[in-house]
């Protein structure tokens, strides 16, 4: 099924202009008469996207330089300090 320059996305046709309001009809009733079902849900839907947070967020971690482990940074080693000598 080929798109051509005179045919026109699903979504712009009469049956698809019908088809999305329909849709956006049916979602509003779902979500005014079943709230309290989807409030009920919310706190396990944060549970469940802990996983996928925690996949998504240590992605950087790896960047596949060959390193084994994490790089760990060190303070340089403090400079002496040239106004505490004692001498000439």
């Amino acid at each position: 099924m080929t798109t051509g320059p005179d045919r026109k996305p699903w979504w712009q046709t009469r049956s698809g202009v019908a088809l999305v309001g329909f849709v956006a009809i049916a979602g509003f009733f779902l979500l005014a008469e079943h709230t309290a079902h989807l409030f009920g849900v919310l706190p396990y839907l944060l549970v469940l996207a802990c996983p996928l947070l925690h996949f998504f967020m240590h992605s950087h971690h790896d960047k596949g330089d060959g390193s084994a482990g994490a790089v760990h940074h060190q303070s340089p080693s403090p400079k002496p300090d040239s106004t505490n000598r004692v001498g000439p």
